[in-house]
């Protein structure tokens, strides 16, 4: 099969999120619609902008820890050159808390997930949202519920009620709480979705991994939409 495009993984941080399994899912995942993937233990990848802008996708699966700062810039510069950026639960938005520029650019932050792990939720669908959730129905969930802060630009796909499980974040109003979206970053498209605690929630939960699966596609296609359409990125570069 001719390959459709190239894609970046880069996994490591907290070992209770498995990164390795979950990389190595988002790598059948896009192999199975002809990417090549190139999957890295370490962050020194990022070091080489050369080698990120020739990626049509980056798929970040660390959570927590650092960042170095030249390393953000270039994914940063990277995704605003049309690059897609796509990642699930802490692989991308409980990475590098102290990172409030890759915040700006992923839409949004873990802050808690009251319960723990284990907690039956709902993931609802927000229809006409996004061909990404097309045809698919609200589905149950058993995993962690991500209470998130969250760009307000943001395109929300899906979204779970708050609260679930008893705490001092029950005597406010109900919220509902976005579980996945879309945003921009220059000519880069950007996709999250907070489930994927552990890797088998995509075995548990088959319509997270068709969300998931198609979040990444439509962000790796980005790329060549903006090739093709002439969308030039040398405006953002003084501001990235």
């Amino acid at each position: 099969m001719e390959s459709k495009g190239r894609a970046l993984i880069f996994q490591g941080g907290w070992d209770g999120h498995e990164p390795e399994k979950v990389a190595k899912r988002f790598q059948q995942m896009l192999e199975k619609y002809g990417y090549t993937c190139e999957v890295y233990d370490s962050q020194e990848v990022l070091m080489d902008r050369e080698k990120l802008m020739q990626m049509d996708l980056i798929v970040p699966c660390w959570t927590m820890g650092e960042i170095r700062p030249e390393c953000c810039y270039n994914v940063r510069l990277t995704v605003a050159a049309g690059c897609g950026l796509a990642g699930c639960h802490g692989g991308m938005c409980d990475a590098f808390r102290q990172d409030v520029e890759w915040q700006f650019m992923t839409g949004g932050q873990w802050v808690s997930h009251p319960g723990g792990d284990g907690v039956d939720y709902m993931v609802n669908i927000c229809k006409g949202s996004s061909p990404i959730v097309e045809g698919l129905l609200d589905f149950a969930v058993c995993s962690e519920q991500y209470y998130l802060h969250v760009d307000p630009a943001v395109e929300v796909l899906a979204t779970t009620r708050f609260p679930v499980v008893d705490g001092c974040h029950t005597t406010n109003k109900v919220v509902d709480m976005p579980v996945a979206w879309t945003k921009f970053w220059g000519n880069g498209r950007v996709f999250y979705c907070s489930l994927g605690h552990h890797d088998d929630v995509f075995e548990k939960s088959p319509s997270a991994a068709v969300l998931m699966e198609r979040g990444m596609l439509w962000a790796a296609a980005g790329k060549a939409y903006a090739r093709e359409n002439n969308l030039v990125y040398e405006r953002f570069l003084t501001m990235v």
